[in-house]
């Protein structure tokens, strides 16, 4: 048989080898790093045997489908280990996720991380086990009678609900069997360095009417190494965690009387404001108009954009004379409606439509997390209404914009295609246009992408911007949406030059994704030490002693004149005290008055990155920040 390899070479292969072999072949390194394959397009495991001509790539854990089999394995080590310590312990599901994997167990004994230890001991003697993954198929009835021997109803109800005809897997790891359509390593000793990391409650199924089960979480990886680095990653993001700078930097608040809306604070609200001038700056620039639409819309104008339909379970709702209006979790129906409200020639387009537009969203109370998931948002919303012949340009103007924005505050960034989901509205044909538009726009910037298949919007396919953060972890937050079907809903319309009446096709996108999130993301990837440009404070201004404070109020008076955010700390409190202060509050710059400064007209400068820089003149320090607050440096 012939084999297509991932980098385009072909070689010929005995029918029937396995995965396995035809990567020993290959190279010996290549096997021992393997976990698992992708035949035509299908991610299969190292023993699947290959029986036609077919491209094959063989997978490792550096690709994502190689962790995620590598994670689904480790998972069922982890059920097995948990099986054997605490017989009353009910299954229910295990998958890999982005980092790492998770066990939902249903026991009337609470799980502590005390119970770690001894089941990563049992995680530890299975692999050295070194059990093979053995997959057997069952009909209905015998799966469902073996799981009820097993004792484990969760297992029943999920094979009560896989529809008739569909073929139903097992997995046997020495005396441990589970339900699960795979694909995994080979054995359980492919899994060579593994670590529990917190347990929580889990609704089964993520339903709050449900039972709440007990989810133990891990990680594993083939290297000693690569697991210390995780480990020190997960340090290091618990310093940075927003909800707890935010506290101490005074930025926001969540309060009980409000679950997942957020207070910004004054500091907080500089951030903001910072984030929103510039964005209004730089859309101007780029010709876009700012409009603004009303929270509360009605119904009959949901149903109309399809969100009635796709989105309903995740809307507030009330009621004005008599009539249901919701709260709007989107802003696109309002802009189509400002499209409207005016004919347009061919001439009006490219239409750049801008908005800063608060939204509302029902989030479960369980998933609600600091600024990153909250119920109320503002979407740094646009949308573009323009000709097919248009299109493809206005992508690219939209990439180009993304790229900058990302650029100035430092993040490198990766870039996903969705295609349409299951739950989908519009033709074939919308679909496969909108889709090869946005591939061909890709293709030109020469901006390498993965295809994420069927997660799409459920009005037309989608690009979206992963950010990496300077700890390595990745945010999505930037979106590009080629819609034809609410053009087409909403009969929105402009008049060509033929005289005649043609649909427009629109853009969704967002930037920042959310105001709320991207000071999130922003206040952890800087670990709370904002660039000068952003800091709500930018210099504080410490007099040494009482008699250097009208000094330091002159100072302090020069600073404000210049816009540069200042404060005065003029308590009587030792200099060392107040120094380690603005260090805590991670300020940019200290200017320090005593009686040397005070003689010579300079201030003492100490900066937050170099520490002590000695004297400088006022002057000069002030056309030093101007500067780096201009060109936005970081």
């Amino acid at each position: 048989m012939i084999i297509i390899l991932k980098d385009g070479t072909q070689n010929e292969f005995e029918k029937g080898m396995t995965v396995y072999e035809i990567a020993k072949s290959i190279s010996e390194r290549l096997a021992k790093e393997a976990v698992g394959g992708k035949f035509n397009g299908k991610v299969v495991e190292l023993n699947t045997k290959i029986e036609e001509d077919g491209k094959l790539e063989i997978l490792t854990f550096d690709d994502e489908e190689g962790k995620k089999i590598y994670w689904h394995t480790s998972s069922h080590i982890l059920a097995q280990a948990v099986k054997r310590l605490f017989k009353d312990v009910k299954l229910a599901i295990g998958p890999a996720i982005d980092n790492g994997f998770y066990y939902d167990f249903d026991t009337d004994r609470p799980f502590t991380t005390e119970d770690f230890e001894a089941i990563e001991q049992e995680m530890n003697k299975i692999i050295k086990e070194d059990y093979k993954l053995e997959r057997f198929v069952l009909p209905k009835d015998e799966a469902i009678k073996l799981m009820e021997e097993k004792g484990e109803p969760y297992k029943v109800e999920l094979i009560e609900e896989i529809p008739e005809g569909e073929e139903i897997s097992f997995y046997k790891q020495g005396e441990f069997t589970d339900l699960c359509a795979g694909p995994h390593l080979m054995s359980t000793g492919m899994v060579k360095t593994i670590k529990l990391l917190s347990v929580a409650g889990a609704y089964w199924k993520g339903d709050e009417k449900n039972k709440m089960l007990q989810r133990i979480y891990g990680i594993s990886f083939p290297k000693k190494s690569m697991l210390d680095e995780y480990l020190h990653m997960l340090e290091e993001a618990k310093k940075r965690d927003h909800r707890k700078l935010g506290k101490e930097l005074d930025l926001f608040s969540i309060q009980p009387e409000g679950p997942g809306f957020p207070f910004f604070h004054p500091k907080g609200m500089i951030i903001r404001n910072i984030l929103e001038d510039f964005w209004r700056k730089e859309h101007i620039k780029h010709g876009y108009q700012e409009i603004k639409t009303p929270i509360i819309l009605n119904e009959e104008l949901w149903r109309r954009s399809g969100h009635w339909d796709h989105y309903k379970e995740n809307m507030y709702f009330t009621e004005i004379d008599g009539e249901t209006y919701a709260i709007k979790p989107m802003n696109c129906p309002g802009a189509m409606l400002i499209y409207k409200s005016t004919m347009h020639s061919y001439r009006d387009l490219p239409l750049r439509l801008c908005e800063l537009g608060l939204v509302h969203r029902h989030e479960l109370s369980g998933v609600l997390h600091g600024l990153m998931r909250v119920r109320s948002f503002t979407q740094d919303d646009a949308h573009l209404f323009m000709t097919p012949e248009q299109v493809e340009d206005e992508i690219l103007g939209v990439i180009n914009l993304v790229d900058y924005f990302y650029k100035i505050f430092g993040f490198e960034y990766f870039v996903e295609l969705s295609t349409r989901p299951e739950n989908s509205m519009g033709s074939d044909e919308d679909w496969e246009l909108a889709t090869n538009a946005l591939i061909s726009a890709l293709n030109r910037v020469n901006l390498p992408y993965k295809v994420n298949e069927g997660d799409g919007a459920f009005y037309g396919p989608k690009i979206d911007f992963h950010l990496k953060d300077s700890i390595g972890r990745t945010w999505q937050c930037g979106t590009i949406q080629l819609d034809f079907q609410m053009p087409e809903r909403f009969e929105l319309e402009y008049i060509g030059p033929d005289g005649e009446k043609h649909r427009p096709i629109m853009l969704h996108r967002v930037i920042y994704g959310s105001i709320e999130r991207f000071i999130g993301i922003l206040t952890e990837h800087f670990a709370g030490a904002f660039p000068t440009w952003l800091a709500p404070v930018q210099v504080k201004v410490l007099p040494i002693s009482d008699k250097h404070y009208a000094y330091a109020q002159n100072v302090y008076g020069r600073l404000l004149e210049n816009d540069i955010r200042a404060e005065l700390d003029d308590r009587n409190e030792k200099i060392g005290y107040k120094i380690r202060e603005a260090q805590l509050q991670k300020i940019p710059y200290m200017l320090i008055v005593g009686d040397k400064e005070v003689e010579q007209g300079t201030v003492s400068l100490r900066s937050r990155k170099e520490g002590d820089l000695g004297a400088i003149s006022l002057n000069e320090f002030i056309e030093k920040i101007l500067k780096e607050i201009a060109t936005k440096a970081l």
